[in-house]
Order: structure tokens, then sequence, then C-alpha cells
């Protein structure tokens, strides 16, 4: 299923390029279908842009198998809270207890406008400003996410964002999960559209005679919405592209290989899931390999965990944790587990990761349902560079300046002078002539 790799200078490359999703036949065969992909989401772009509820409701129909009108597509507060009331207590129950913890963690995340004042009655200060409407995509397919929905609603909630609609496929019968519903009355949707794809990502983006076009679109989806979302940019602001799960574990040689093991199949079981662990000890290696093989077969997802191991799964053994920790930071993966001992005193040393879980009782589904922080991660090493959405992802910061004539008269030669070696003389003639 998985075989080990033992990590050296001479093969620490191509194994990088593997954990990457990049050998020579997976990048051509990516690149095929993302090519052919566009092509399609192009096509939906351009048709809702021209036509709008007609182009909706027939991609809908094509795709998601259910018929829609501007009544039928849409739900209002009122119509969420019915549909919630249909879950049973108990689950209503849990999903409740984990926005109340998710809105704790990004009210910490919240900052203030702020002003200084100088001597010469020169002031500069930053506005924080939320977006004033935002759009998220729950994907309601092949699963059912109440979970991404909270992640998107709360923040935005916190941030202060006026208006925020969610868009997820209907079933057959053009109906959402009680569960979602739950979710989104909790989180406090003000409108949700029952619809999917590419196209909800078009209608949010440019609009159409029943969806009202939003400022930023956020959420993860599978690779029609992702495309949709990165061709919108610039129509639209977008919190990030959304690749396929992903998580790495470090574990040394006191780890619970039952754990590790059943930590890599949280990621495997999603569709194209990367699961892989990197340890110091060969012991350790070969006995999660077994507990995979173990696993593997009571798992009422086990097809689709064996799929996702086989092509994107690894174990490797490397020198030490340290060893460990520089490759991971070079994976840049979504999830990082720490099955380490003292494992806060490794944390200095994680880079680039999405998010950390720390300790052998941390594992990810803590974060994904229940800790807090938020579950929508940069995947495929944009953790080099990308960070969980946040508070901050929606709201804008604006500059603020004002100089008095005592504050320009001491800037003036400096200003002036910066512009004339920039050869922009209209510039400097802004300052001078107010001298």
């Amino acid at each position: 299923m998985i075989g080990i790799t033992y990590i050296t200078e001479a093969n620490r490359r191509a194994f990088l390029a593997k954990a990457a999703g990049k050998s020579h036949d997976s990048v051509q065969s990516s690149y095929d279908n993302i090519r052919d992909a566009q092509k399609v989401v192009d096509g939906v772009i351009e048709d809702i842009k021209t036509r709008g509820d007609e182009a909706l409701f027939y991609y809908t129909e094509k795709w998601d198998k259910v018929r829609l009108d501007a009544k039928s597509a849409v739900l209002y507060p009122d119509g969420i809270a019915e549909i919630a009331k249909r879950l049973e207590p108990e689950k209503y129950g849990v999903i409740a207890r984990a926005a109340k913890r998710i809105e704790k963690f990004h009210a910490l995340q919240k900052q203030k406008s702020w002003f200084e004042t100088g001597e010469n009655g020169e002031i500069l200060g930053q506005l924080v400003t939320p977006v004033e409407s935002v759009g998220a995509y729950a994907p309601g397919g092949t699963a059912v996410l109440s979970s991404s929905l909270l992640m998107c609603v709360i923040p935005a909630r916190v941030a202060g964002v006026k208006s925020v609609a969610v868009c997820t496929p209907a079933d057959g019968n053009g109906e959402i999960s009680p569960a979602l519903a739950a979710a989104a009355h909790i989180a406090g949707v003000d409108i949700i559209y029952k619809f999917g794809g590419a196209q909800a990502i078009a209608a949010l983006a440019y609009g159409t005679e029943t969806v009202q076009k939003v400022d930023k679109v956020v959420g993860p989806g599978n690779l029609y919405v992702a495309l949709a979302k990165k061709s919108v940019f610039g129509q639209v602001g977008i919190d990030s592209i959304a690749g396929p799960s992903e998580i790495t574990v470090i574990a040394d040689a006191a780890a619970n290989p039952a754990y590790v093991a059943a930590d890599m199949l949280s990621q495997a079981e999603h569709i194209m899931g990367s699961a892989i662990c990197l340890t110091d000890s060969a012991e350790l290696a070969a006995a999660v390999q077994l507990e995979l093989e173990r696993q593997i077969r009571t798992l009422p997802t086990g097809a689709a965990a064996a799929a996702s191991l086989r092509d994107n799964g690894a174990i490797a053994v490397v020198p030490d944790i340290r060893a460990a920790l520089a490759l991971s930071n070079e994976i840049a993966p979504e999830h990082l587990e720490l099955c380490v001992g003292e494992a806060f005193s490794f944390l200095p040393l994680v880079k680039n990761a999405g998010a950390v879980f720390l300790g052998p009782y941390t594992p990810e589904p803590v974060g994904d349902y229940y800790a807090g922080p938020n579950h929508i991660l940069p995947t495929d090493g944009k953790a080099r560079f990308f960070s969980p959405l946040c508070v901050d992802d929606f709201v804008k910061k604006t500059s603020v300046i004002s100089f008095s004539e005592e504050a320009l008269r001491q800037a003036a030669a400096d200003v002036t002078a910066f512009a004339e070696m920039e050869k922009l003389s209209a510039h400097a003639e802004a300052v001078r002539i107010r001298l």
C-alpha cells in the first residue's frame, strides 16, 4: 500500500517532488485535468455574465440534477431556521458549541483603527473597516461540510460584515441538509442560495437577477470551484485557492503508531488527500505501515483512503526530529502534527504550516470541528506565504495622513527632492505651490 523511504541527500529532492505531487506523470495528468476544467469554467462564467439566472439554473439542472427557479433557489433566515429545526437537538448542540469556540477564538484577532499624532501637527493612522458583503461557498456534494460554513461565516460576522450569503448545492429534491441549515442559522447567515459549482462562484462575483453580487468570495470547493474563484479574482476578492487536504505527521520512537496511522487516514479519506509520516525511528515507520493496513480494512471510507495513500502517501525515515522539521518546512503542509516528546520545544523550528497540532492528544479533527482556530488553511505548499482564513480576510485597512502647514514645511525638501529624483516634476510642484 505504502512503502518506507529512507531520506538521503541523493533522494531528498525526489521525495519532496512526490510529496508535492510533482512526479512527471502526475504533473501531466493534473495539467490536462486543469486545462480541460478551466475551459469549462471560462464558458460558465461568460454564460452567467451574459444570461444571468437562465444560465445559472441551466447549469444547476445539468450538473446537480435539480430544477430550481428564482423562488425555490433562495432561503431567507426564517426558511433557514425552519430547516434547522429538523436537526436532532443533540446534533444542533454540537454545532452550537463548536460555533461558540470558533467565535471566541476569532474575536481575539479583531483589530482596531489607530492614529498617531506628531508634535508638528502631523497625524498618521490606519482605518480598519469591514468588507460590505461576502459570499461563502459551503460544499454539499459528496460531503456536506457544516463546519466549513461556520469557519467562513463566523469570522466575517466578527469582522463586522453586514451581508453574508452562502452558496451550497441542493440535493435531488432541491433541499439542503438540516445540519447545514443549523450551522447557517447559528452563524447568522442572511441568505442561502441552493446551488454550487462554478456557476455559483460566477453568480456571486457578477450577480444575476436572483443573486446579489458580493465583494469577496471565500470557502473551499472542488476543482471547478477553485478555478472559478481564481478566474473571478479582481472582480471580487477571494481567500485562497484550496487544493486537496494534507497532513504531515512528525513522530518519534515513543509515538503511538495507531495514533499516527489514524491521523494519516483522517486526511487520506478525502479524495486525493495527502498523508505523510516523518520519523526518526525505523521501527515506528514499520509499525505505522502495519497500522495503516489494519485500520483501513475496517474504515467505511477505506477505498478512498487507500487510493490517496497509494498516490499521495509516504512514510519516511530521517536522521532526527530536527531533520524531519526541516523537511516539513519544505513541504509546507496544511496540517502538521508533532507527535513527539516535549512537542512545544520544537514549535520554534516550524516555519511553514497552515496549522500545528502538538502532542499525542491533539488529533487533526479537533481542529476541523471544535478547537476554535480556522480549518480553512493554505494547501499545496502555500503555507510558505498564506495564512489560515481569519478576521483580517474580511476587513480593509486604509491609510490616513494629515499634515499641518508646519509639518509640510519640514518635509518639503525631502518630498520635492524625491520627486525630482524620479523625474516627476508635477509631484514636486504640488508641494511647492503650498509654500
